[in-house]
């Protein structure tokens, strides 16, 4: 019987692209921590029969649909990219909608704690909705590498991904816990688990 005061806190963990943000909350989703990421609340907002998609398609047009109804994102892309005042009109109707979603997913939480993940955790403010921030580092060369082989890209779109995400002077300004991951997977998953026992010694994200 669950008990009605228990109420778990939230742990931000963020990193760069290829820092191994993804593996390491993989990790602690095999620790049966419950886990919310923010770009699959992005997704669903805007699943058919959500209005975020009715109010898109009547803004921008019908050709921002496919013709099974679903979101075109490459089309929206496209509008919104020369566009900065469009692209704030999408941003000021989503993230509102995105940050309810996390809310609600994150209410449904019954481990003592459950995790954001969001690549711009500290750039949206998502931030303050957690009480702990856990920053995966990685030296950026390795970043880099790591990125062109999994999305088997170029160094110069790496480089144009990274100089648009936080700096990682930002990101290490808000952290409250640092994992740098500069070894091998065996040693990230070991250092999760370490981390995780520590978070279970917390209240309220606090020692």
């Amino acid at each position: 019987m669950t008990n009605p005061v228990f109420k778990p806190w939230i742990l931000g963990l963020t990193g760069g692209i290829g820092s191994g943000k993804s593996a390491a909350a993989q990790h602690f989703v095999d620790l049966g921590v419950h886990l919310v990421d923010a770009d699959h609340a992005a997704r669903w907002v805007v699943e058919p029969g959500r209005p975020a998609l009715a109010q898109i398609a009547e803004h921008f047009g019908p050709s921002v649909l496919q013709p099974d109804g679903q979101l075109d994102r490459s089309a929206l892309r496209g509008l919104i990219f020369q566009h900065p005042e469009q692209r704030r009109w999408l941003e000021a109707l989503l993230h509102p909608l995105i940050g309810q979603e996390i809310v609600n997913y994150l209410a449904r939480a019954e481990s003592p704690y459950a995790i954001l993940v969001s690549p711009l955790l500290v750039e949206s403010g998502q931030y303050k909705m957690t009480q702990r921030v856990l920053v995966i580092d990685a030296p950026e060369a390795l970043q880099i590498q790591r990125t062109m082989l999994r999305d088997s890209t170029s160094e110069e779109q790496v480089k144009a991904i990274l100089s648009v995400q936080a700096h990682r002077e930002l990101r290490l300004s808000h952290a409250d816990d640092v994992l740098v991951n500069d070894r091998d997977p065996a040693w990230l998953k070991s250092e999760v688990e370490r981390l995780h026992h520590f978070y279970l010694t917390l209240h309220g994200g606090q020692p």
